[in-house]
């Protein structure tokens, strides 16, 4: 029975080859031979004592589970991963003495990890959406969904070449892997399809997310100067929110990401879309100050000049600046924006006009910065609100 696909891409390791050998040679046997040799061939590997009947029925489940893998990974499976498979899941096999213990484990991680980019595959994301979805029903946690494609990877890989592509592929997978927090999960669920689960994340977490994700791949793939304009869209859904169920959320969060992408963007475009310039994440946003008292108003202001001054409200968030470099002084984080960040702190708070502060704001990592005071205004209690801009 011949494995899918293409034999001669990518060379087997020596053992595998010689299953495969195998595997093509007993195709060509009598019944009775084939169950012969695979009785003595399953003895001196296992040291289980087999019929000849039992022995043909493993085989069977073995080349099943052989092409079940290779449809799940898309791409050629190992056979001795099929043939542990098969044994351990049968419960005969108590000790398996077929491989090494470290080989075992790299082929456990293999057969859950996309080899491309190295994030985990479709198979442990559905695992891995299930628990978590789980965990925050009985915690009463929020778990926040988003799904993302590269837009007009399809023309890359059209007038670039499949190397270009894969290459664009592994740098999205390096964004997704270099901004999410210990207890986030990044997937690779299709061609140029990923997805993320945050636990413990809001919609609005997972939305300012998915813009400084969109950001940096944007700042990445412009260094190639391609004549395609290829992005990053995305569609977030948040249980409860959107929903309970796995399949609910994420046709939610499908809808959404093709939402986005709109039906008008420009075939060619060689720089961002105008919905992505609108859409700046936190992360860039370090262009102005904190909004002062008297700011122009939305409707006053021109739409670069709303850009300027837009900022990310953090209230009801665990979000805390520590304050000179101290673990005894902190302040609560209220708002994020585009130049700054806005503190409250105890009114007898003594900062000084420039200070230095680590911001811990939840989905990014801990950032020291260097903050200037812009304004302190009173708010209820004994409490300041401090507008910092952030000091190059």
């Amino acid at each position: 029975m011949p494995i899918p696909g293409d034999p001669g891409k990518v060379p087997l390791p020596a053992e595998d080859a010689t299953l495969e050998l195998v595997a093509e040679t007993l195709e060509g046997l009598e019944s009775s031979a084939r169950a012969q040799f695979l009785q003595r061939f399953f003895k001196a590997i296992t040291h289980l004592e087999l019929t000849e009947p039992a022995s043909l029925d493993f085989w069977e489940r073995i080349l099943t589970r052989w092409h079940q893998l290779t449809e799940t990974l898309g791409r050629r499976a190992s056979l001795k991963l099929a043939i542990v498979d098969v044994f351990m899941n049968s419960q005969s096999l108590r000790m398996p003495i077929l491989i090494e213990y470290e080989e075992l484990k790299r082929l456990e991680i293999n057969a859950v990890t996309d080899p491309l980019t190295g994030l985990y595959n479709r198979r442990l994301f559905e695992e891995y959406f299930d628990k978590e979805l789980n965990r925050s029903l009985r915690y009463d946690h929020r778990l926040a969904l988003i799904l993302l494609d590269l837009h007009r990877f399809k023309a890359v890989n059209d007038r670039f070449g499949h190397p270009e592509g894969d290459r664009l592929l592994q740098a999205a997978a390096n964004a997704l892997r270099n901004s999410l927090r210990v207890s986030d999960y990044a997937f690779r669920i299709g061609g140029d399809e990923f997805a993320l689960l945050l636990p413990q994340t809001d919609t609005e977490q997972a939305a300012a997310l998915a813009r400084r994700l969109r950001a940096a791949y944007g700042d990445t793939i412009s260094l190639k100067h391609l004549s395609v304009g290829l992005g990053m869209d995305y569609g977030v859904a948040v249980y409860p929110d959107d929903g309970d169920q796995r399949e609910f959320l994420m046709r939610v969060a499908d809808d959404r990401l093709y939402k986005w992408k709109g039906p008008t963007r420009p075939l060619e475009e060689s720089a961002a879309t105008s919905e992505e310039k609108k859409a700046k994440p936190p992360a860039e946003a370090l262009e102005a100050p904190a909004i002062p008292p008297g700011a122009p108003e939305a409707a006053e202001r021109s739409e670069s000049e709303r850009r300027k001054w837009e900022r990310i409200s953090l209230t009801g968030t665990r979000a805390y600046a520590q304050l000179q470099e101290s673990s005894e002084k902190t302040a609560r984080v209220l708002d994020l924006g585009y130049g700054g960040v806005a503190l409250e702190v105890p009114r007898t708070e003594e900062l000084g006009t420039i200070f230095y502060a680590v911001l811990h704001v939840p989905i990014l990592p801990p950032v020291r910065v260097s903050l200037r005071c812009v304004y302190v205004s009173h708010v209820e209690g004994s409490n300041s609100r401090i507008g910092c801009a952030f000091v190059a």
